[in-house]
């Protein structure tokens, strides 16, 4: 078997959380099995809602190494309820994370596992994306090689995408894996992250781990009360916002957006001015200043922003 370090390559589990989405399930996972990494990879795909009565999914092409679970969702309704239950039946000291619209680049394993082989004391490694719009793809690089807490404080590190995560089985099980209780679920991978980092580091690699398709079809898509909402609970769930005002005005200013969307006009000001309180040039600021006068709509803004890979 290949070794690293004389130790030969461990074991990664894999959780695929998947729903009405089974065409581009098979291309996400036809991306694993061609993986570069010579370890054994399991891979658990979670059905969150109804069951096919066929499910047409490719089949591990090296079956000595790899091994393929289909289960249905046993937790919360929701990504972080089938995260969880993939979680519980992969028994991995690493897990990796896979959305089912989503594409690993090939060495993304063989990346993520030398990094962590490389820096014990982290917690998880994640790296550069591209995010695919159509025609259009933007390439994301790693802002750094190393993310602690305050650095995630300031800035939610769009890298970190789920589906270029890569994790120590033990940090993840400390902080219980995903939280399904903030609502709808929203920002529960920055939440995750957050929880994380305040266990150990995260590493990034330079290269590009993951295409992200980004095409306006997110469950989150202008759903702003749920947002405002969420983010609200995020503010008081981390107090350590108190010590780094621009990534607190990041998320205000975010809040406020949500609820000029929403039409709630007065709301908005005042996270408005909580936001300016903290940092005048968090961007945020104007773009829901244009929202408050009518100039454009909240929708409209956000479109604009995910066509060049950026979102509110």
């Amino acid at each position: 078997m290949t070794v690293h370090g004389g130790t030969p390559q461990p074991a990664v589990g894999v959780v695929i959380a998947t729903r009405d989405r089974f065409g581009l399930l098979a291309r996400a996972l036809e991306a694993v099995w061609t993986q570069s990494y010579t370890g054994p990879v399991n891979v658990a795909v979670v059905i969150d809602g109804d069951v096919p009565d066929t499910l047409d999914l490719p089949e591990p092409p090296q079956p000595d190494r790899q091994s393929l679970t289909v289960l249905v969702n046993q937790r919360e309704p929701g990504q972080c309820g089938a995260r969880n239950t993939g979680m519980e039946v992969l028994d991995e000291e690493f897990l990796a994370l896979c959305d089912d619209d989503d594409v690993w680049t090939p060495d993304r394993l063989a990346l993520g596992i030398a990094e962590l082989h490389a820096h014990p004391e982290a917690v998880a490694v994640g790296g550069s994306i591209r995010i695919v719009r159509g025609d259009s793809v933007t390439l994301r690089r790693a802002p750094y090689a190393e993310v602690g807490l305050d650095e995630l404080l300031a800035d939610r590190v769009m890298e970190l995408h789920s589906s270029a995560m890569l994790y120590r089985r033990e940090p993840l099980e400390k902080v219980d894996g995903w939280d399904a209780s903030l609502p709808g679920g929203f920002a529960e991978d920055y939440d995750q992250l957050l929880k994380l980092a305040r266990l150990g580091t995260i590493r990034l690699v330079p290269e590009v781990v993951a295409d992200i398709e980004w095409n306006g079809g997110s469950y989150f898509f202008s759903r702003w009360r749920m947002i405002a909402d969420a983010l609200t609970e995020m503010l008081r769930r981390y107090p350590e916002f108190e010590r780094q005002r621009a990534g607190r005005a990041r998320i205000e200013a975010q809040i406020a957006f949500a609820h000029a969307a929403l039409g709630e006009r007065a709301e908005a000001r005042r996270w408005l001015r909580a936001a300016r309180a903290d940092n005048r040039r968090e961007p945020r600021i104007l773009l829901t200043t244009l929202v408050l006068s009518r100039l454009v709509s909240a929708d409209r803004l956000q479109r604009a922003l995910h066509a060049r890979g950026r979102g509110i």
